[in-house]
């Protein structure tokens, strides 16, 4: 029988293909799909507002969906990065102890109380990490500690709370975005992580292929170039799909400045994958 979520696959063909659909549908139904020109439209409605001013058109959209304004800028009109904070009650009871309880293996010690690679390697087995992922990212010392602890529930923590950031801040794919320079911070933050790690966030790696397509090789171009220069190694046919043709368009219609700059991302991605292939293959000896 004609069960609804066929109905809105068969209206969808009957929209871009109607002479392919000759039965009737009926006029009200769920909607189940996105509209597919949302991308297009946020990029022009960008376009527009660069050039021309405010549009009344102008609405927030990622990637097709209607976005409402984040808690966060309600509430907070400033990106930021949060602090390093564990369990209130464990820091409360940390103050209160001295120097000696610092290396005792009885309880967890919450992050604000380490200060030095020597204490990391000491409590490394009972650190507490932070509630807050985002204070990772500018935190040497638990960096270190993602580096040496292969834990995927970090990995899975870090990569939920990046990528709704990365989401909700973007200044080309979230119209009316007035924080601009606050996203270019929030991704230098990033790039400085990655390169510290020595390997690529999968988060930072989702946002680039989806917003590349969307991207006017203008805003926040270096900050966008040097994020790239560290995407995993993967299939070439899924990096020429979503790395190299967006990045073509682009580079056929712009200035030397940015060709020279694609070109120098694109040899720093080179040699990333070149040191990344040569410490494998040393482990695999090793081994």
């Amino acid at each position: 029988g004609m069960q609804s979520h066929l109905q809105a696959l068969l209206s969808l063909y009957k929209l871009f293909c109607p002479e392919q659909v000759t039965i009737t549908l009926p006029g009200k139904m769920k909607t189940y799909f996105k509209n597919s020109e949302g991308p297009w439209k946020a990029a022009i409605t960008a376009v527009r507002q660069r050039n021309q001013g405010a549009s009344p058109l102008s609405q927030a959209v990622f990637l097709g969906t209607s976005q409402p304004q984040s808690r966060k800028r309600k509430w907070n009109a400033q990106l930021f990065i949060p602090a390093s904070s564990a369990n209130t009650n464990h820091l409360e009871e940390g103050r209160e102890k001295n120097c000696f309880y610092l290396y005792s293996t009885d309880e967890s010690l919450p992050v604000e109380q380490l200060q030095t690679f020597p204490q990391l390697l000491q409590n490394i087995h009972r650190l507490e990490f932070p509630s807050q992922m985002g204070s990772v990212l500018t935190n040497p010392l638990l960096l270190h500690y993602m580096n040496c602890v292969k834990d995927e529930s970090i990995y899975l923590r870090l990569y939920y709370w990046m990528g709704q950031m990365l989401q909700e801040e973007c200044t080309w794919c979230v119209v009316d975005n007035p924080y601009e320079e606050e996203f270019k911070s929030f991704l230098e933050t990033i790039y400085k992580a990655e390169c510290f790690l020595q390997e690529g966030f999968s988060a930072c790696e989702e946002f680039l292929y989806k917003t590349l397509p969307l991207w006017d090789g203008f805003c926040c171009r270096s900050e966008i170039l040097r994020l790239m220069s560290w995407i995993p190694l993967s299939s070439f046919s899924d990096i020429k799909s979503y790395l190299y043709d967006p990045l073509a368009q682009l580079f056929f219609t712009s200035s030397i400045y940015f060709k020279c700059s694609v070109l120098e991302s694109l040899k720093e991605l080179l040699q990333n994958w070149l040191n990344c292939n040569v410490i494998q293959m040393d482990l695999e000896t090793s081994s």
